[in-house]
């Protein structure tokens, strides 16, 4: 694809956040629970390629951890993720939330329920896509569209080091 067909065309990059973890004995006893914050869904999220370019939605500022928010509810765990699009008419901001969720439905236990949502005035459209992020059925609609998960797909494949 040439660049002249890029939504944007030159986006800024950033650094990305160091991955330390210190980890105790706490995290090797498996008699204790271990709840899920914003750091690890952030970690199964901060590599996932963008779509038209060939840097990683934390690269891109897209997604950040300050955005994720975790509510480990006993009945009814969820995380609410906001995203960025890094331009306010991005044509892929639909594609890259659908990302996120496909990733988040991989990684996270199956009874925790996420929202993935455009964070509020980074999108003219963000109303929209919201609705559509937020609808079950399209998602599954689209999660059954070979062409349509191929992209995804390919989103979610780590890049070479």
């Amino acid at each position: 694809m040439g660049k002249e067909r890029l939504d944007n065309a030159a986006p800024i990059v950033y650094g990305v956040k160091a991955r330390k973890y210190e980890l105790t004995e706490r995290d090797f006893d498996e008699s204790i629970e271990d709840p899920i914050d914003a750091q690890e869904v952030f970690d199964y999220i901060r590599d996932i390629n963008d779509p038209e370019h060939p840097y990683s939605l934390e690269q891109l500022n897209v997604v950040q951890e300050d955005l994720i928010k975790v509510y480990n509810e006993k009945e009814d765990p969820w995380v609410d993720v906001q995203f960025t699009p890094t331009i306010p008419h991005c044509s892929m901001a639909t594609l890259i939330g659908l990302a996120i969720k496909v990733k988040l439905s991989r990684s996270l236990p199956p009874k925790m329920k996420t929202v993935v949502r455009i964070t509020p005035g980074s999108h003219n459209t963000e109303e929209a896509i919201n609705r559509q992020l937020a609808d079950k059925e399209r998602v599954a609609a689209a999660m059954e569209n070979p062409n349509l998960m191929s992209t995804v797909n390919q989103c979610l494949v780590p890049r070479e080091e």
